[in-house]
């Protein structure tokens, strides 16, 4: 029967009232909406559990997820639990309706609305408060974990006496509380008020009481609670002075008391703690008075106390007492700071020496000879570099090397020597055909390392490479040489299954392997690989058939990431470095223990001290994520990182910290003790630089120890701005294994130079001892330049460099064409009594998308050289000739290509190059650039037909190579774009 607007009875049921399958398929989409998001966070769990236990550090993760539990249901319940009391106690003390005002009987239709839910909105409000409460308090995991595991550093401050971990583990833990504390008396204060008033017991615009006895009381007793914490909060604030961050205008940033805290802010404190007590007992009494008067009274004393004694008061004793006679009145306290930021930074040690700067020596020989044995002064900038040992060792587009390499020590011969060297490690990006397959299952890792001297180069201006090819070779010996773990290995990969991987390639073809390895998780779990499948948000991995029996995801493959993972209490350095050791390949990374809570201790932020020039260029070697600030720091752990199988392993290396004793308290067995550290591992360890930055940047003031100095800012320095590029940033320190005035021997050290603040002479040259297991490691040595003279800084040395007009000219000359200079590190060396710099000189030209080592500018004296060779230089600075061979004296013999046409080219550039050399000695400047446009010319041949060839026999890369990667001129394996070289070496001397 149809209806009156035409249409069918049915249809206007069915659009008004969803049918029985509709409600059915509404509620299984609802529950299977919910499976998924619990699946989803199910997921995260697992795959953490699974990441844990595989790397044999499930204690971290089991420690951490009971903790936070732990703290999230305690402190959610206790919020919960003080909320809903009161607005049960509110609602209990409710008037009767009869006594009800007006403006109440206006409210009854939201009593009358929430009666029905009233247990339910009560159970609602209680809750999230909770939730909110319960995530903010596990969040306290560390500060929790730090106070009930704390240890005494069994030192005490100079002004409670009291021991340090008071300040660094007890304080942070008593203020979370106190924070906690007020924030449930306010939220208690809130409902209970709102249910006074929905009740009745609270009343605005009726006349007569504005509040029942009932609810005086009730509210009074929480005003009371408010007040007492607020009692013990001054009584915290007092022992908080001694860690209390303020700016200091003798100073800038100044930590703990000073003259004006301690004569004023701390009685002020401690009289404001007082009248907040009786404020509360105050607020207390109406329970029995029920009159607000006295309370109202207390708290506006309370108020005012706090204006005038805790404002005005300390303003006038800093006006008229401390700012007339400033120096003498805050001495006391800045020599509290010196002692304690020297200590809390590792620097009371410091040994500080004068320097006189200029040498007396008249013999210039001996100058020579002992330039020679003074340091091994390296020439191969691993910030340079790079893009050379990428073009000549490459190999296959796939692998790639770190922007900046890394400088380590290396036997040979039993004589130690500096090295720099790189990991060849996986560029997804030089993938031939980027795909799921190819990105996740065939390219997996990198292979090999490539060293080379750090000390010379051929005469091309080429690294002398001590371990080269694919697979490597050389001086490092056999090693495993996969890796699977490093630096640039950001992605997952699927390892151990039915999909082979691509290990490396040779003139035979592609050479394959699978891993066999115990590292990463299983996928032999359907919830394995559909965890995985969630947490990656990659699908293919719930069911591509390349997955199968004996598959292992890997994935956290950066050493950085895997140790900051299974160590989060850590502060990690931002240079992780590659070692070889008993024959593997490690990832060596430095790691802290810090503190905010030192008493005294100046504080600096991580971020911005370890910031320089480098950092600047490559964010991946900055501790640019740690921005906190932190008043006391300890190199407290070293931690290695396996290559081949991810193992990580942490070492305790500062046996006496306390802060790290604390942490291996909540944490037992993740940390090995420091007679685990292998000797072969102990000669691969050195002074981390970020630690090393952070107390330059300290020594820029406190390398003083005298209050008066210190406060007069005579004697600040500054650390220079890198004067080799236009950064503006400061200059990075540099690894050189050097002598100082009074050593027998070289010692592997991290050196910086320092300047006046606002100049650019040198005040200081820095160093310290960087080599592990020695006797002096980790002692800081400052040689300060006397201020009566001017001696010469980096950025005037620089400036000079540039500004000699023969030096203009050839590089002028060097820059011709589109060829770029680029200047390497400069290096500082003490040498009798003056400074010796020396400055490598690079040339990045034509085809050559590398840069090569073509001069070297030194100054000595006032004396500067730029030669083909850091021995023609130094010869040319002291007017002498070395009497000795050098360690790194020698000819390096280039290799010879087996492709006639190429060879012929390389014949072609090497005229060339010994034509353009020659003009360049006579100053023919026409001649040079004849030459040097001829020696573009034969590379490019060499280029182009090494590339058909490559193309013909199914290689890439450098030369052509037997089945184990070894050129078959018996030398290390070269591009044939680099430029051809004599016999001579670029060594020193």
């Amino acid at each position: 029967m149809p209806d009156r607007g035409g249409g069918p009875t049915g249809s206007r049921i069915r659009v008004g009232r969803p049918s029985r399958r509709v409600r059915t398929l509404l509620m299984t989409l609802g529950v299977l909406a919910v499976l998924a998001m619990a699946f989803v966070m199910f997921a995260g769990f697992w795959t953490d559990w699974l990441w844990y236990r595989s790397v044999h550090y499930s204690s971290v993760f089991t420690t951490t997820l009971w903790t936070k539990i732990g703290l999230f249901f305690v402190f959610g319940l206790l919020m919960a639990a003080a909320v809903g009391f009161n607005i049960w106690l509110a609602h209990r003390l409710r008037p009767p309706l009869s006594a009800m005002s007006m403006e109440q009987q206006n409210l009854d239709r939201y009593r009358m609305g929430i009666a029905p839910y009233k247990r339910w909105l009560l159970l609602a409000i209680t809750s999230l408060v909770g939730l909110i409460a319960g995530a903010s308090a596990s969040g306290q995991w560390r500060t929790w974990l730090m106070w009930v595991n704390g240890v005494p550093f069994h030192q005490k401050d100079p002004q409670f006496h009291l021991d340090v971990s008071f300040y660094a583990f007890d304080l942070p833990w008593y203020r979370f509380l106190l924070g906690f504390g007020f924030a449930a008396a306010v939220l208690s204060l809130i409902a209970a008020a709102l249910t006074h008033y929905l009740y009745g017991g609270l009343r605005i615009t009726s006349p007569g009481a504005r509040a029942t006895a009932a609810a005086t009381g009730h509210l009074s007793v929480l005003l009371g609670v408010f007040v007492a914490l607020k009692a013990v909060a001054y009584w915290l604030d007092r022992y908080g002075l001694a860690v209390k961050s303020s700016d200091f205008k003798a100073t800038g940033n100044w930590t703990g008391l000073r003259y004006v805290d301690a004569n004023a802010y701390l009685p002020a404190k401690t009289i404001l703690f007082c009248i907040a007590v009786i404020c509360a007992l105050l607020f207390f009494a109406t329970l029995w008075r029920r009159t607000w008067q006295l309370p109202v009274i207390g708290f506006g004393l309370m108020v005012l106390s706090a204006i005038l004694i805790g404002g005005l008061y300390p303003a006038i004793v800093q006006k008229f007492q401390v700012e007339p006679n400033e120096q003498a009145k805050e001495a006391p306290y800045v020599e509290k700071n010196l002692k304690a930021t020297r200590e809390a930074y590792g620097i009371a040690g410091t040994d500080v020496q004068d320097y006189p700067g200029s040498s007396d020596t008249k013999d210039k020989s001996k100058l020579r000879d002992d330039a020679d044995t003074i340091a091994s002064i390296r020439l191969m900038d691993p910030n340079i570099v790079s893009p050379t040992f990428q073009q000549l060792q490459q190999v296959r587009n796939y692998y790639g090397f770190p922007s900046n390499l890394d400088v380590d020590r290396y036997s040979k011969n039993g004589k130690e020597q500096d090295t720099v060297l790189g990991l060849r490690e996986l560029n997804l990006a030089g993938i031939p055909k980027n795909n799921w397959i190819n990105d996740h299952f065939r390219y997996t890792h990198g292979y090999g390392v490539v060293a080379a001297k750090g000390t010379t180069a051929d005469s091309e201006g080429r690294p002398v490479f001590t371990e080269y090819n694919l697979p490597s070779k050389g001086d490092l010996g056999s090693y495993q040489q996969q890796i699977y773990y490093g630096e640039k290995t950001t992605q997952y990969s699927i390892v151990g299954g039915p999909q082979k991987e691509i290990d490396y390639s040779d003139d035979s073809g592609e050479k394959t392997t699978s891993y066999q390895g115990k590292s990463g998780i299983s996928l032999a779990s359907p919830v394995n690989r559909a965890a995985y499948a969630v947490a990656f948000g990659e699908p293919q991995i719930m069911y591509s058939g390349a997955i199968g029996e004996g598959s292992r995801i890997l994935y956290n493959r950066t050493p950085k990431e895997r140790v900051e993972a299974v160590a989060p209490w850590l502060t990690i350095d931002g240079d992780a470095y590659p070692a070889v050791v008993d024959g593997k390949i490690q990832w060596i990374v430095d790691a802290y223990t810090t503190t905010n809570g030192y008493p005294y201790a100046s504080r600096t932020t991580l971020g911005d001290t370890t910031a320089d020039s480098l950092t600047a260029a490559n964010n991946q070697r900055a501790v640019v994520a740690q921005q906190n600030q932190v008043n006391y720091i300890r190199n407290s752990v070293k931690a290695t990182v396996d290559a081949y199988t991810g193992a990580v392993k942490l070492y305790q290396w500062d046996t006496e910290d306390p802060v790290l004793k604390t942490w291996m308290k909540a944490f037992p067995d993740t940390v090995q003790s420091k007679k685990s550290i292998s000797p072969e591992l102990m000669a691969h360890l050195r002074y981390p630089q970020d630690l090393f930055k952070v107390q330059r940047e300290l020594l820029t003031r406190y390398h003083v120890k005298d209050a008066q100095t210190f406060l007069s800012g005579s004697e600040v320095w500054q650390v220079p701005d890198d004067p080799t590029n236009k950064s503006g940033s400061a200059v990075p320190p540099y690894y050189l294994s050097m002598k100082l005035p009074g050593d027998t021997s070289q010692a592997f050290s991290l050196t910086t130079t320092m300047t006046p603040n606002g100049r650019d002479n040198l005040s200081a040259f820095v160093s310290v001892n960087a080599e592990a297991g020695t006797p002096g490691y980790g002692k800081i040595s400052v040689l300060k330049l006397p201020t009566g003279r001017t001696v010469d800084g980096p950025k005037r040395v620089q400036s000079q460099f540039n500004s000699e007009p023969s030096i203009a000219e050839s590089i002028r000359l060097l820059r011709g064409g589109d060829s770029e200079v680029e200047y390497g590190n400069l290096l500082t060396v003490p040498l009798d009594g003056g400074l010796l710099y020396v400055e490598p000189v690079y040339v990045r030209g034509g085809d050559l998308k590398y840069p090569l080592l073509r001069k070297v500018l030194v100054t000595y004296g006032g004396s500067t050289a730029f030669e083909d060779t850091l021995g023609q230089a130094l010869n040319k600075v002291f007017g002498a000739e070395s009497s000795t061979v050098p360690p790194d004296q020698g000819t390096t013999k280039p290799p010879t290509s087996g492709n006639p046409t190429v060879q012929a080219a390389l014949d072609d550039a090497q005229k060339a190059f010994d034509q353009g050399q020659e003009a360049l000695k006579k100053g023919d400047w026409k001649a040079y650039g004849e030459a040097q446009k001829n020696l573009e010319d034969a590379l490019k041949r060499a280029e182009d037909a090494q590339a058909k060839a490559d193309k013909a026999g199914g290689t890439s890369g450098a030369g052509k190579t037997d089945g184990k990667g070894t050129d078959k001129s018996g030398g290390p394996s070269s591009s044939p774009s680099s430029s051809p070289s004599s016999e001579k070496s670029t060594g020193s001397g």
